[in-house]
């Protein structure tokens, strides 16, 4: 049986707002709903989300598609990058190049890309080891924990060349009992199931 990593899509971006608060914008949310659409959203039998707004979300339009739970912890959030603050686009994406490219190591007191892989994988594992593989599962949370946990599952180093596309709302999907990847990251929307 699978498990999913699903990134949220796109959100509403307002520098005035915490990040963790962000919320989706109005295509992401669409594409959220086209996701629960296909067959494969109705096939959950528990999802878990990361506590921040936009994951949360994501969560509870593809639940509509089953009768799944959402369970929400609050340790799966993004890796912390409160330091800086928000980025614009173009600084971002440079830091979070440096991110992957040296995980020992803090950028500008951002948690370390080993440290937030540790607590991702943790996290993941704790609901796993309780929950019946025969059952699918999705976790929704974010582009940077997301690559961390799928550089793990891989058995690959942390590297930022494992990372989603741009924009979120993709997923990767392992299978419960080799825990292999038979997914690479794949848009919500396109996935067409466990095969």
């Amino acid at each position: 049986m699978f498990a999913l990593y699903i990134t949220h899509p796109q959100v509403h971006i307002d520098p005035s707002v915490p990040v963790p608060e962000w919320g989706l914008s109005v295509v992401g949310a669409a594409r959220a709903k086209t996701a629960a659409s296909r067959p494969w959203a109705g096939e959950l039998g528990l999802i878990v989300s990361s506590g921040e707004r936009k994951a949360i979300e994501t969560a509870e339009i593809l639940a509509t598609a089953s009768d799944a739970k959402v369970e929400i912890i609050e340790a799966m959030h993004e890796n912390d990058r409160s330091a800086t603050g928000f980025l614009a686009p173009f600084e971002f994406e440079k830091a979070a190049d440096w991110f992957f490219a040296h995980p020992h190591e803090s950028f500008k007191g951002w948690e370390r890309a080993i440290d937030a892989q540790a607590r991702i994988v943790l996290h993941v594992e704790a609901v796993l080891s309780r929950h019946n593989q025969h059952t699918p599962i999705a976790f929704v949370g974010h582009g940077g924990v997301g690559t961390l946990l799928k550089c793990h599952v891989e058995g690959k180093p942390i590297a930022r060349q494992g990372d989603q596309p741009a924009g979120g709302g993709n997923l990767f999907c392992f299978d419960l009992a080799k825990r292999a990847i038979s997914c690479d990251w794949t848009p919500m929307e396109d996935w067409q199931g466990w095969a």
